[in-house]
Protein backbone atom coordinates (compact mmCIF):
# COMPACT_ATOMS: atom_id res chain seq x y z
CA UNK A 1 0.00 0.00 0.00
CA UNK A 2 2.63 2.22 1.13
CA UNK A 3 4.45 1.57 -2.74
CA UNK A 4 1.46 2.54 -3.99
CA UNK A 5 0.93 5.86 -2.23
CA UNK A 6 4.60 6.66 -2.87
CA UNK A 7 4.45 5.54 -6.79
CA UNK A 8 0.99 7.62 -7.06
CA UNK A 9 2.46 10.73 -5.41
CA UNK A 10 5.49 10.60 -8.10
CA UNK A 11 3.00 10.23 -11.18
CA UNK A 12 1.01 13.34 -9.46
CA UNK A 13 4.08 15.06 -9.38
CA UNK A 14 5.46 14.30 -12.70
CA UNK A 15 2.06 15.65 -14.18
CA UNK A 16 2.25 18.91 -12.50
CA UNK A 17 6.14 19.41 -13.41
CA UNK A 18 5.51 18.49 -17.19
CA UNK A 19 1.76 20.68 -17.74
CA UNK A 20 2.28 23.55 -15.13
CA UNK A 21 5.83 24.31 -14.38
CA UNK A 22 6.82 26.77 -17.02
CA UNK A 23 7.28 23.85 -19.12
CA UNK A 24 10.69 24.53 -18.29
CA UNK A 25 11.61 20.79 -19.83
CA UNK A 26 11.05 21.81 -23.18
CA UNK A 27 14.37 24.28 -23.08
CA UNK A 28 12.62 26.44 -25.68
CA UNK A 29 13.91 29.54 -24.08
CA UNK A 30 16.95 30.14 -26.29
CA UNK A 31 19.75 32.46 -27.62
CA UNK A 32 18.67 31.93 -31.67
CA UNK A 33 14.98 32.94 -30.91
CA UNK A 34 16.09 36.13 -29.01
CA UNK A 35 18.33 36.93 -31.83
CA UNK A 36 15.07 36.39 -34.10
CA UNK A 37 12.86 38.83 -32.32
CA UNK A 38 15.65 41.83 -31.91
CA UNK A 39 15.91 44.66 -33.45
CA UNK A 40 19.23 46.09 -33.87
CA UNK A 41 19.21 49.77 -32.39
CA UNK A 42 20.07 52.68 -34.85
CA UNK A 43 23.00 53.82 -32.67
CA UNK A 44 24.90 51.19 -30.43
CA UNK A 45 25.17 51.95 -26.90
CA UNK A 46 28.48 51.67 -24.83
CA UNK A 47 29.14 48.38 -23.21
CA UNK A 48 31.43 47.84 -20.11
CA UNK A 49 32.87 44.44 -19.62
CA UNK A 50 33.82 42.98 -15.96
CA UNK A 51 35.35 39.88 -15.99
CA UNK A 52 36.39 39.36 -12.11
CA UNK A 53 39.21 36.60 -11.98
CA UNK A 54 40.72 34.43 -9.47
CA UNK A 55 43.67 31.98 -10.40
CA UNK A 56 42.15 31.34 -14.03
CA UNK A 57 45.52 31.55 -16.09
CA UNK A 58 44.55 28.30 -17.83
CA UNK A 59 41.58 30.09 -19.52
CA UNK A 60 41.52 33.95 -19.19
CA UNK A 61 43.68 34.47 -22.46
CA UNK A 62 41.10 31.82 -24.50
CA UNK A 63 37.98 34.17 -22.60
CA UNK A 64 39.47 37.23 -23.09
CA UNK A 65 40.83 36.72 -26.87
CA UNK A 66 36.75 35.95 -27.77
CA UNK A 67 35.74 39.20 -26.45
CA UNK A 68 38.75 41.37 -28.23
CA UNK A 69 37.08 39.41 -31.38
CA UNK A 70 33.59 40.87 -30.71
CA UNK A 71 31.84 42.34 -34.24
CA UNK A 72 29.98 44.47 -31.49
CA UNK A 73 29.64 48.10 -33.53
CA UNK A 74 29.97 50.29 -30.27
CA UNK A 75 32.16 51.41 -28.05
CA UNK A 76 33.78 48.47 -25.49
CA UNK A 77 35.62 48.53 -22.87
CA UNK A 78 36.93 45.47 -21.10
CA UNK A 79 38.32 45.33 -17.49
CA UNK A 80 39.93 42.49 -15.80
CA UNK A 81 39.97 42.36 -11.98
CA UNK A 82 42.71 40.01 -10.79
CA UNK A 83 40.79 38.62 -7.65
CA UNK A 84 44.17 37.88 -5.26
CA UNK A 85 44.95 35.23 -7.93
CA UNK A 86 48.35 33.12 -6.67
CA UNK A 87 48.87 32.22 -10.85
CA UNK A 88 50.07 33.79 -13.96
CA UNK A 89 45.90 35.71 -14.34
CA UNK A 90 46.88 38.94 -14.57
CA UNK A 91 50.17 38.69 -16.39
CA UNK A 92 48.40 35.97 -19.02
CA UNK A 93 45.67 39.17 -19.22
CA UNK A 94 48.10 42.06 -19.83
CA UNK A 95 49.40 39.50 -22.74
CA UNK A 96 46.67 38.94 -24.47
CA UNK A 97 45.48 42.58 -24.71
CA UNK A 98 49.50 43.54 -25.36
CA UNK A 99 49.38 40.81 -28.72
CA UNK A 100 45.95 42.13 -29.73
CA UNK A 101 46.90 45.62 -29.74
CA UNK A 102 44.24 46.55 -27.60
CA UNK A 103 45.92 48.43 -24.15
CA UNK A 104 43.62 51.17 -24.90
CA UNK A 105 40.71 49.15 -24.54
CA UNK A 106 41.85 46.53 -21.38
CA UNK A 107 42.50 47.67 -18.32
CA UNK A 108 43.68 44.57 -15.71
CA UNK A 109 43.08 45.65 -11.93
CA UNK A 110 44.16 44.09 -8.81
CA UNK A 111 41.23 44.03 -6.34
CA UNK A 112 41.99 45.43 -3.11
CA UNK A 113 41.41 43.37 0.13
CA UNK A 114 37.79 41.90 0.28
CA UNK A 115 36.21 44.28 2.93
CA UNK A 116 33.99 42.47 5.79
CA UNK A 117 30.40 41.56 4.55
CA UNK A 118 31.61 41.21 1.05
CA UNK A 119 32.21 37.90 -0.84
CA UNK A 120 35.40 37.90 -3.38
CA UNK A 121 33.47 37.63 -6.45
CA UNK A 122 30.99 40.24 -6.01
CA UNK A 123 33.39 42.95 -4.71
CA UNK A 124 35.67 42.16 -7.50
CA UNK A 125 32.54 42.94 -9.82
CA UNK A 126 32.23 45.60 -7.83
CA UNK A 127 35.72 47.34 -8.09
CA UNK A 128 35.68 46.93 -11.84
CA UNK A 129 32.57 48.18 -12.16
CA UNK A 130 33.72 51.42 -10.14
CA UNK A 131 36.67 51.48 -12.89
CA UNK A 132 34.65 50.93 -15.97
CA UNK A 133 31.87 53.89 -15.77
CA UNK A 134 34.66 56.40 -16.16
CA UNK A 135 33.75 55.58 -19.46
CA UNK A 136 30.19 56.02 -19.25
CA UNK A 137 28.43 52.55 -20.51
CA UNK A 138 25.21 52.59 -20.80
CA UNK A 139 25.65 48.57 -20.41
CA UNK A 140 27.11 46.49 -18.09
CA UNK A 141 28.45 42.94 -18.98
CA UNK A 142 29.26 40.93 -16.26
CA UNK A 143 30.79 37.68 -17.68
CA UNK A 144 33.09 35.10 -16.00
CA UNK A 145 36.60 34.22 -16.65
CA UNK A 146 36.16 30.90 -18.02
CA UNK A 147 33.73 31.95 -20.72
CA UNK A 148 34.04 31.89 -24.09
CA UNK A 149 31.66 34.14 -26.45
CA UNK A 150 30.94 33.77 -29.92
CA UNK A 151 31.40 36.84 -32.03
CA UNK A 152 28.12 38.04 -32.32
CA UNK A 153 27.51 37.42 -28.71
CA UNK A 154 27.12 40.87 -27.23
CA UNK A 155 25.46 42.58 -30.32
CA UNK A 156 23.12 39.84 -30.04
CA UNK A 157 22.50 40.36 -26.10
CA UNK A 158 22.44 44.15 -26.63
CA UNK A 159 19.89 43.77 -29.69
CA UNK A 160 17.73 41.69 -27.02
CA UNK A 161 17.80 44.17 -24.29
CA UNK A 162 17.41 47.67 -26.22
CA UNK A 163 14.44 45.56 -28.10
CA UNK A 164 12.60 44.57 -24.81
CA UNK A 165 13.56 47.28 -22.48
CA UNK A 166 15.18 45.05 -20.66
CA UNK A 167 17.49 45.73 -17.53
CA UNK A 168 19.05 42.05 -17.35
CA UNK A 169 19.74 39.57 -20.56
CA UNK A 170 21.47 36.95 -19.15
CA UNK A 171 22.57 33.30 -21.05
CA UNK A 172 22.81 30.16 -19.36
CA UNK A 173 26.31 29.39 -21.19
CA UNK A 174 26.83 25.62 -22.56
CA UNK A 175 28.26 23.59 -20.05
CA UNK A 176 31.76 21.07 -21.04
CA UNK A 177 30.16 17.85 -21.28
CA UNK A 178 33.41 15.77 -21.87
CA UNK A 179 34.35 14.15 -19.17
CA UNK A 180 32.46 10.73 -18.19
CA UNK A 181 31.46 12.49 -14.99
CA UNK A 182 30.30 15.84 -16.79
CA UNK A 183 28.10 13.56 -19.43
CA UNK A 184 27.03 11.90 -16.52
CA UNK A 185 25.85 14.76 -14.14
CA UNK A 186 25.89 17.93 -16.05
CA UNK A 187 22.85 17.64 -18.48
CA UNK A 188 20.73 17.30 -15.36
CA UNK A 189 22.63 20.51 -13.68
CA UNK A 190 20.77 22.64 -15.76
CA UNK A 191 17.65 20.51 -15.80
CA UNK A 192 17.26 21.26 -12.16
CA UNK A 193 18.17 24.24 -12.22
CA UNK A 194 15.40 25.13 -15.09
CA UNK A 195 13.05 23.01 -12.99
CA UNK A 196 13.36 25.52 -9.39
CA UNK A 197 13.89 28.72 -12.16
CA UNK A 198 11.58 28.13 -15.46
CA UNK A 199 12.39 30.41 -17.45
CA UNK A 200 9.36 31.09 -18.46
CA UNK A 201 8.11 32.22 -15.63
CA UNK A 202 11.85 34.26 -15.44
CA UNK A 203 11.11 36.21 -18.32
CA UNK A 204 7.12 36.80 -17.72
CA UNK A 205 7.08 40.45 -16.06
CA UNK A 206 3.78 39.51 -13.89
CA UNK A 207 5.74 36.54 -12.06
CA UNK A 208 7.91 37.03 -8.61
CA UNK A 209 10.25 34.31 -10.61
CA UNK A 210 14.09 35.65 -10.81
CA UNK A 211 17.23 34.07 -11.93
CA UNK A 212 20.61 34.36 -13.91
CA UNK A 213 23.38 33.05 -15.31
CA UNK A 214 26.48 34.33 -13.59
CA UNK A 215 29.02 34.04 -16.41
CA UNK A 216 26.76 35.83 -19.19
CA UNK A 217 24.86 39.00 -17.42
CA UNK A 218 24.48 42.11 -19.64
CA UNK A 219 23.03 44.50 -17.04
CA UNK A 220 21.42 47.96 -17.69
CA UNK A 221 23.84 50.43 -15.44
CA UNK A 222 20.87 53.01 -14.86
CA UNK A 223 18.78 50.31 -13.73
CA UNK A 224 21.34 48.76 -11.05
CA UNK A 225 22.24 52.63 -9.78
CA UNK A 226 19.27 52.82 -9.17
CA UNK A 227 19.12 49.78 -7.09
CA UNK A 228 21.58 50.34 -4.93
CA UNK A 229 24.63 48.57 -7.40
CA UNK A 230 26.01 45.31 -5.70
CA UNK A 231 26.73 46.93 -2.74
CA UNK A 232 22.83 46.06 -2.28
CA UNK A 233 23.72 42.28 -2.20
CA UNK A 234 27.62 42.25 -1.23
CA UNK A 235 27.11 39.13 0.96
CA UNK A 236 25.29 36.69 -1.68
CA UNK A 237 26.59 33.29 -2.14
CA UNK A 238 24.28 32.58 -5.26
CA UNK A 239 25.18 36.18 -6.73
CA UNK A 240 23.71 36.00 -10.11
CA UNK A 241 19.83 35.15 -8.67
CA UNK A 242 20.56 37.66 -6.22
CA UNK A 243 21.23 39.94 -8.89
CA UNK A 244 18.47 38.67 -10.92
CA UNK A 245 15.87 39.35 -8.18
CA UNK A 246 17.22 42.79 -7.08
CA UNK A 247 16.84 44.16 -10.94
CA UNK A 248 13.19 42.57 -11.46
CA UNK A 249 12.34 45.14 -9.46
CA UNK A 250 13.35 47.58 -11.39
CA UNK A 251 12.14 46.32 -14.85
CA UNK A 252 11.73 43.13 -17.32
CA UNK A 253 14.54 40.57 -17.33
CA UNK A 254 15.43 37.64 -19.64
CA UNK A 255 17.14 33.82 -18.42
CA UNK A 256 18.30 32.07 -21.82
CA UNK A 257 20.16 29.27 -22.81
CA UNK A 258 22.61 29.72 -25.64
CA UNK A 259 24.66 27.58 -27.55
CA UNK A 260 26.69 31.17 -28.95
CA UNK A 261 28.15 31.07 -24.99
CA UNK A 262 30.68 28.25 -23.71
CA UNK A 263 32.19 27.67 -20.30
CA UNK A 264 35.54 26.71 -20.41
CA UNK A 265 35.51 25.32 -17.36
CA UNK A 266 36.44 21.57 -17.06
CA UNK A 267 35.39 19.04 -14.53
CA UNK A 268 36.77 15.69 -14.74
CA UNK A 269 35.77 13.80 -11.74
CA UNK A 270 32.36 13.33 -9.75
CA UNK A 271 34.51 14.83 -6.74
CA UNK A 272 34.83 18.01 -9.32
CA UNK A 273 31.61 18.12 -9.67
CA UNK A 274 30.55 17.68 -6.22
CA UNK A 275 32.31 20.61 -4.86
CA UNK A 276 30.93 22.77 -7.68
CA UNK A 277 27.30 21.62 -6.69
CA UNK A 278 27.85 21.53 -2.58
CA UNK A 279 29.31 25.07 -2.67
CA UNK A 280 25.73 26.45 -3.13
CA UNK A 281 23.52 23.24 -2.43
CA UNK A 282 22.85 24.40 1.36
CA UNK A 283 22.55 28.23 0.34
CA UNK A 284 19.71 27.58 -2.43
CA UNK A 285 17.92 26.10 0.77
CA UNK A 286 18.82 29.00 2.82
CA UNK A 287 20.93 27.21 4.90
CA UNK A 288 17.53 25.90 6.75
CA UNK A 289 17.76 22.00 8.00
CA UNK A 290 14.12 21.90 7.60
CA UNK A 291 13.64 23.16 4.14
CA UNK A 292 17.04 20.13 3.58
CA UNK A 293 14.61 17.78 5.19
CA UNK A 294 11.14 18.92 2.76
CA UNK A 295 14.09 19.09 -0.38
CA UNK A 296 15.74 15.63 0.05
CA UNK A 297 12.08 13.94 0.68
CA UNK A 298 11.16 15.35 -2.63
CA UNK A 299 13.49 14.27 -4.10
CA UNK A 300 13.51 10.77 -3.36
CA UNK A 301 9.72 10.51 -3.62
CA UNK A 302 9.58 12.08 -7.42
CA UNK A 303 13.06 11.22 -8.70
CA UNK A 304 14.15 8.02 -6.96
CA UNK A 305 10.97 5.98 -6.03
CA UNK A 306 9.70 5.21 -9.40
CA UNK A 307 13.22 3.44 -10.28
CA UNK A 308 12.93 1.56 -7.08
CA UNK A 309 9.30 0.62 -6.66
CA UNK A 310 9.30 -1.05 -10.59
CA UNK A 311 12.28 -3.00 -9.29
CA UNK A 312 10.70 -4.32 -6.04
CA UNK A 313 7.56 -3.64 -5.79
CA UNK A 314 4.38 -5.86 -7.03
CA UNK A 315 1.99 -4.57 -9.91
CA UNK A 316 0.08 -2.20 -9.69
CA UNK A 317 2.59 -0.18 -8.18
CA UNK A 318 5.36 -1.00 -10.23
CA UNK A 319 2.71 -0.38 -12.95
CA UNK A 320 2.25 3.21 -11.55
CA UNK A 321 6.09 3.91 -10.76
CA UNK A 322 6.68 2.97 -14.49
CA UNK A 323 4.92 5.90 -15.78
CA UNK A 324 6.14 8.26 -13.56
CA UNK A 325 9.86 6.96 -14.55
CA UNK A 326 8.95 7.15 -17.90
CA UNK A 327 7.28 10.50 -17.87
CA UNK A 328 10.63 11.81 -16.19
CA UNK A 329 12.92 10.11 -19.17
CA UNK A 330 10.79 11.67 -21.60
CA UNK A 331 10.95 15.48 -19.65
CA UNK A 332 14.96 14.59 -19.98
CA UNK A 333 15.25 14.45 -23.22
CA UNK A 334 15.55 18.16 -24.99
CA UNK A 335 18.04 18.69 -22.18
CA UNK A 336 19.67 15.58 -23.59
CA UNK A 337 19.58 16.65 -27.22
CA UNK A 338 20.92 20.17 -26.66
CA UNK A 339 24.10 18.08 -24.85
CA UNK A 340 23.81 15.37 -27.85
CA UNK A 341 23.48 12.65 -24.85
CA UNK A 342 21.55 9.46 -25.65
CA UNK A 343 18.38 9.49 -24.78
CA UNK A 344 18.91 6.10 -22.97
CA UNK A 345 20.44 8.33 -19.86
CA UNK A 346 17.15 9.76 -19.18
CA UNK A 347 16.29 6.23 -17.59
CA UNK A 348 19.55 6.76 -15.28
CA UNK A 349 17.57 10.53 -13.96
CA UNK A 350 16.77 8.53 -10.67
CA UNK A 351 20.06 7.68 -9.80
CA UNK A 352 21.24 10.56 -10.95
CA UNK A 353 19.09 12.63 -8.50
CA UNK A 354 20.43 10.23 -5.81
CA UNK A 355 23.79 11.90 -6.50
CA UNK A 356 22.51 15.42 -6.55
CA UNK A 357 20.57 14.84 -3.28
CA UNK A 358 23.65 12.92 -1.74
CA UNK A 359 25.94 16.71 -2.61
CA UNK A 360 22.85 18.19 -1.33
CA UNK A 361 23.68 16.76 2.65
CA UNK A 362 27.13 17.03 1.61
CA UNK A 363 26.59 20.64 1.59
CA UNK A 364 24.43 21.27 4.53
CA UNK A 365 27.47 19.33 6.72
CA UNK A 366 29.68 21.36 5.17
CA UNK A 367 28.40 24.13 6.92
CA UNK A 368 27.86 22.77 10.06
CA UNK A 369 31.58 22.01 9.80
CA UNK A 370 32.59 25.85 8.73
CA UNK A 371 33.18 24.72 5.79
CA UNK A 372 30.30 26.03 3.31
CA UNK A 373 30.51 27.89 0.51
CA UNK A 374 34.47 27.05 -0.06
CA UNK A 375 35.79 27.72 -3.36
CA UNK A 376 39.31 28.79 -4.40
CA UNK A 377 40.56 28.81 -1.19
CA UNK A 378 37.95 31.00 -0.16
CA UNK A 379 35.48 29.57 2.84
CA UNK A 380 31.90 31.47 3.82
CA UNK A 381 30.91 29.32 6.79
CA UNK A 382 26.84 30.01 6.43
CA UNK A 383 26.80 30.41 2.58
CA UNK A 384 27.43 33.96 3.10
CA UNK A 385 29.77 36.49 5.00
CA UNK A 386 28.00 38.16 7.73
Amino acid sequence: MIAFDVAAASLAAWGYLLAARGGFWRCAERDEADAAGADEPSAWPAVGVIVPARNEADVIGETLGALLQQDYRGAVTIVVVDDDSTDETACVSREVARRAGAADRVSVLDAPEVPPGWTGKLWAMHCGITHAVSRGPDYLLLTDADIRHARDSLRGLVAHARTGSLVLASRLAKLRCESFAERALVPAFVFFFRMLYPFAWVNATHRRTAAAAGGCMLVSRNALDAAGGLHSIRGELIDDCALARLLKRRGPVSLTLSTRVESLRAYRSFGALRRMISRCAFSELRCSWLRLVLAMTAMLVVFVSPAAIVVAADAPAAAIAGLAWLAMAIAFQPTLRLYARSPLWGLALPAIALVYAAFTVDSAFAHARGRGGGWKGRVYARGAPP
